[in-house]
Formats: C-alpha cells, sequence, structure tokens
C-alpha cells in the first residue's frame, strides 16, 4: 500500500507548517488551562466528566480535528502525525496525574505494598509467611524492576510517581505498535490513524501502575519482531524486513528470549496469550519458524512447573471447572453490577466505544481486501484471543483482556475503515491527484471525534471510585502506623489506599468478600457481628474497622450496599461501647474493638 503523503509537497513545508503548529499549540494550551482550573474535590456520578473545565473538550476536540486534517491535507510533513499523537496521549493519560494530588486505584496502592514488601524483606517470600500474597513473589519481575528503580530515584515509594505511569507506560507502546503496522504498510497516514484510533479505544485501564501494562508492552514487542524477522516466504513481511541469517538472527533471537523471559516472571496472563498468538501465527502457515512458538512455550512451562507451582497447584482446580463456561468468564466487574445513572452510562459508552472499532475493523478489512490479504497476520492477532473467553474468567476480569489484546489489530483495520481506497503511486501519477469526495474527510471525522470523546468517560467516568482525597490516604496512614504486629483491619471492602499496607505484618479483612448471608447478618446487628468477627486477633495486636469514603462510593456504584445500609453500619459501630474511635477526618473514619472486651453471642436467628 502506497502513502500518498510520501508524494513531494506542492510548496515548501514551512509555509504549511503554521497551522498545524497552531492548532496543536492551541489545543495544549486549552488542556494547560483546563486542567488548572479543573476542581476534583467534590466527584459525582460521573466521575472527571463531570469536574472537567469545559475548555478540556474543546482542547480534545480541536486537537482531534487538527490531527485529522493534518494527517489528510495536501501540505503534511511526516513530524505532525507522531506530535499530534504524543500530544493525544498527554491530554488522555497525564490529566488525572495533574489534577488528582494521589495516585488513583486501589490496585495501584496494592503493588506499591509489594514493592514495599520487596524493600522490607530483601528477598522474596512463600505463602507460610505472607499467605495469599505470595503469588507477587512467584511472578516478581514488575515488582523487583520497580524496587529498583525507587532505589535509584531515592524515594520513599513508589507512590510518588505511579501517578504519571499511564503516560509512561502508553508512551511505551508506540514503538512496537509503529513496528507492527509499518510490517505491512508504509502509508503513515494509516500507520497513524491506527495508532490514534488504539489510544483512544485502550480505555480498558492496563495502563496503571501493575505487571499488566509493562507485560503488554513487551507482548506487542515480541510480536513486533516475530511479524518482522521470522516471516515465511508467503508474508508481506518477507518484503518489508526479510529473513536475517547468521550472526543477526542469533542476535534478535537473543533479545525475543530475553523479552519472553521478561514476560514470563512478571504476569500470569501475558504468556498464555503469547503462547497462543504466535501458535495462531504459525498454524495459520504464515510464519513457519518454529524458534519462536518453541522458545514461548519452554519457558512458560518452565516458570509454570518451577516457581509459580505453589500458587497454580491451588487455583488449578478452579481454574479446570472454568474452562468452557463462557457465560461466567464474561460477567464483568467483579461480580458487581453498575448502578446509578453516572455508572451505568460510563459503561454503556464504553461497550459502545469499543464495539465500534470492532465493527470499523469488520468494514475496513471488508472493503479493502487488498490490504486484507497483506495484513493477514493482524487480522489473525485480532481472533487469536477469542478462545480465551472459554478458558478463565480471570477474576472476572476476561472480557476487558481480551478486548486489550484484540486492539492492536482491530485498531490497523479500524483505520483502513476511515480512509479511501489505497491506490497505487503509478495510477497516482497517471491519473493525478484527483480530490476526494467531501464526505471521504468529514464524515471520518466525525467518526473519530466521537470516539475520541467517548475515551474520557470510559476511562474517568468511574473516577468517584478510583480518587482516594489525601485525607483518605492520611487517614488509613494513621491506622497502619500505629497498629502493632499482628493486628487486623477491617473495611467493607478493598477500595481505599493502603489497603494492603504492611501486609507482612498486619492482615486486611473485607467483609464483603464473605458470603451474602455474613454480610446481610452484618448488616442486621453490625457492631455486635464485627465485633465477633474481630474477637480472635490476640494481644499485643489490635482489630480496627475502617470507613472511608472509596468504599462507600465502590460500594453505591456497583451495587453492593446502598448508602443507608453503609452508614447505619458506620453509626452502630460509632455507638457501640464494644468500639473506641481511634482515628477519622473529612473522608472516614476508624474504629478500635476495645481490649478485653466480651463480645456478645449471636442470636439464634443468626447461628
Amino acid at each position: 500500500m502506497t502513502d500518498l503523503s510520501d508524494l513531494p509537497p506542492a510548496r515548501p513545508w514551512r509555509s504549511s507548517a503554521l497551522w498545524p503548529a497552531a492548532a496543536l499549540l492551541a489545543s495544549l494550551a486549552l488542556w494547560g488551562y483546563a486542567v488548572t482550573h479543573t476542581d476534583v474535590s467534590g466527584l459525582g456520578d460521573f466521575g472527571l466528566v463531570g469536574a472537567l473545565h469545559p475548555a478540556f473538550w474543546a482542547g480534545l476536540a480541536l486537537l482531534t480535528a487538527g490531527f485529522w486534517l493534518t494527517l489528510r491535507g495536501p501540505y503534511r510533513h511526516p513530524a505532525w502525525a507522531p506530535a499530534y499523537v504524543v500530544g493525544l496521549l498527554v491530554m488522555e493519560r497525564a490529566t488525572q496525574a495533574v489534577v488528582y494530588p494521589t495516585p488513583l486505584y486501589a490496585w495501584a496502592w496494592k503493588h506499591d505494598a509489594v514493592i514495599d514488601h520487596l524493600l522490607t524483606a530483601g528477598r522474596l517470600q512463600s505463602a507460610d509467611v505472607v499467605g495469599d500474597m505470595a503469588v507477587y513473589d512467584q511472578w516478581p519481575g514488575f515488582f523487583a524492576a520497580q524496587a529498583a528503580l525507587v532505589k535509584l530515584l531515592g524515594v520513599d515509594s513508589a507512590a510518588q510517581f505511579m501517578a504519571w505511569w499511564p503516560l509512561v507506560s502508553s508512551l511505551m507502546l508506540l514503538l512496537p505498535l509503529l513496528l507492527m503496522y509499518r510490517t505491512f504498510t508504509e502509508d503513515r497516514r494509516l500507520v497513524w490513524l491506527a495508532v490514534w484510533i488504539f489510544s483512544v479505544a485502550n480505555w480498558v485501564g492496563q495502563d496503571y501502575f501493575s505487571p499488566q501494562s509493562v507485560a503488554f508492552a513487551l507482548h506487542l514487542g515480541i510480536l513486533a519482531i516475530v511479524l518482522r524477522r521470522y516471516a515465511g516466504g508467503t508474508s508481506a513481511a518477507t518484503s518489508t524486513s526479510g529473513k536475517a541469517g547468521g550472526p543477526r538472527q542469533a542476535v534478535w533471537t537473543v533479545l525475543f528470549t530475553l523479552l519472553v523471559v521478561a514476560v514470563v516472571i512478571s504476569h500470569q496472563l501475558t504468556p498464555g496469550m503469547l503462547v497462543v498468538s504466535l501458535a495462531v501465527l504459525f498454524f495459520a502457515r504464515h510464519y513457519r519458524d518454529k524458534v519462536p512458538l518453541i522458545t514461548t512455550a519452554v519457558i512458560f512451562l518452565a516458570w509454570c512447573l518451577t516457581a509459580a507451582l505453589p500458587f497454580l497447584s491451588a487455583t488449578m482446580p478452579d481454574m479446570l471447572r472454568s474452562i468452557g463456561d463462557i457465560g461466567g468468564n464474561v460477567a464483568t466487574g467483579y461480580g458487581a453490577t453498575p448502578t446509578g445513572t453516572g455508572a451505568v452510562t460510563t459503561s454503556w459508552v464504553a461497550r459502545l466505544l469499543s464495539a465500534s472499532v470492532l465493527l470499523l475493523a469488520a468494514v475496513g478489512a471488508l472493503r479493502q481486501p487488498v490490504l486484507r490479504h497483506r495484513a493477514l497476520p493482524l487480522l489473525l492477532l485480532a481472533l487469536a484471543p477469542l478462545p480465551m473467553f472459554a478458558a478463565s474468567s480471570y477474576g472476572s476480569e476476561m472480557i476487558f483482556r481480551v478486548l486489550m489484546f484484540m486492539l492492536p489489530g482491530a485498531a490497523f483495520f479500524a483505520a483502513a475503515a476511515l480512509l479511501p481506497q489505497a491506490r497505487t503511486l503509478t495510477a497516482v501519477e497517471a491519473q493525478g491527484t484527483r480530490p476526494e469526495p467531501r464526505r471521504f474527510v468529514w464524515l471520518p471525522l466525525l467518526a473519530l471525534l466521537a470516539g475520541t470523546l467517548a475515551f474520557v468517560p470510559s476511562y474517568s467516568g468511574k473516577d468517584r471510585i478510583s480518587y482516594f482525597p489525601p485525607a483518605e490516604v492520611d487517614l488509613v496512614r494513621q491506622v497502619i502506623d500505629k497498629a502493632p504486629d499482628g493486628s487486623l483491619v477491617v473495611a467493607a471492602d478493598r477500595n481505599y489506599p493502603l489497603a494492603f499496607a504492611d501486609y507482612w505484618r498486619v492482615d486486611h479483612y473485607w467483609f464483603l468478600d464473605d458470603a451474602r448471608e455474613h454480610v446481610d447478618r452484618i448488616v442486621r446487628e453490625p457492631a455486635a457481628t464485627l465485633a465477633r468477627d474481630m474477637a480472635s486477633v490476640e494481644a499485643p495486636g489490635r482489630a480496627y474497622v475502617l470507613f472511608t469514603r472509596g468504599q462507600f462510593a465502590d460500594s453505591e456504584m456497583n451495587g453492593l450496599l446502598d448508602k443507608g445500609q453503609l452508614d447505619r453500619i458506620e453509626r452502630s459501630v460509632a455507638a457501640s461501647p464494644l468500639f473506641e474511635r481511634v482515628a477519622g477526618n473529612s473522608a472516614g473514619s476508624a474504629y478500635a474493638l476495645r481490649s478485653g472486651t466480651e463480645t456478645p453471642e449471636p442470636k439464634e436467628a443468626d447461628r
């Protein structure tokens, strides 16, 4: 496929640089104004969407229009497309880091606790010492690297830089995506439009401070190497990169092996998806070199049978039972149901965004048969994750992970759907550069603009759950700092900062993880039931119950307990002589079970 933008410009580049530069700088200026005038102190049901200053939306719309017109205009320079894409990533992924004074996501705080454990213990530990959290010591790649980074930077913890990780991890994806797409086309319009669509459709949240963020980038890097260096004779990659032999091929094999090892020791799901992807390419007879597939499978199997064996032995029965249970495996959101106008609306916007990209990908594959033939490996990679639905629920997140792994290939063909039929350079020279019908310019622009704007509610619409104000961090820190070794911290659920802090010396318990029968008992008789649950803590440890705004937001928006039920539980504990208040501020309160207090026997109906 030939890039019409590679034709010499009709006038000097400098004379056509003014308006792309002006549009880019103006959009970033609007973003800068917006983030400095956004108040996140009172997030509502629509999260950051309802709090953003209107200038943000104007800047994002201007950026999208500028990108499209620069991409499709007659006087374009190859530097503008990457500049606009980087601007998009800044607006998408850096906004939260700027407007929120603390890092988002309870899972990111959990990963910070794992890194703190490695720095404190100085070594990996087994389940005999750290219980269920030993799974992170069995896949330590990401955490060990981050622990080294914490020491290198001389900071107290990863919490001091993990708010910027979404931007960093998204920038990490650019190189492998470009290498993958450039393997099958030289059309810069198609390449950069595919990168843009990938960025706006990648709302599933793999980019936060997590092993998945790095493993996904490595996964794409490995696929890029395979597509470019291990192509068979029938693949389009042969004509673009060829097969290197001798020492050069050995270098690529070593690099490939190192990347595979990094993926395998960092994440549970990604190596399996990598094996599936490589198998699809191999058995589709496009990549007949057995080295990538065999190498990956052997390294993955070796790790599973050694370091990861304790975890797999314990979870294998459940994993086997979930095979084939597609309905259960695609259940979303930790078994919860979004509740309230904001949660329901943002969930549907995210679904429609993903569905639209997949539909565009189908249209692109159908209407451009030449591209479909040349880039068939990308189409296969987009379809390869689908069998994962039948393999496991992956903690009720499998549907999100499948969408994420489908996206690189789907974005490429979705971009093809928004571009006109490609023509060869010979045809262009013979026919001239006739202008395209206006509908091929404005209709795709509207579609691109809608998708770009839809990213914001899809990605940030539930920030009421994900954001923890400084007061909430301070409250939890007070409890953890004063808790003696062997203490227990009880909460409704784990959606609060530092929910796993000091887990090697302090136990954590979330009663919404229990059977519904026990949760109903807590709602009926809160203080007495919680006191009985906490009474087994032995001195010098103490038992604490924690109420924070993050728990309330998560419970309400995911339909677990409503505000009235949660308020009743907190009032019961506050009024009970079994508990004493030990900390509190605007974000919540904490109570400790009084030492030596006799806990009441359960009522007959609750036995």
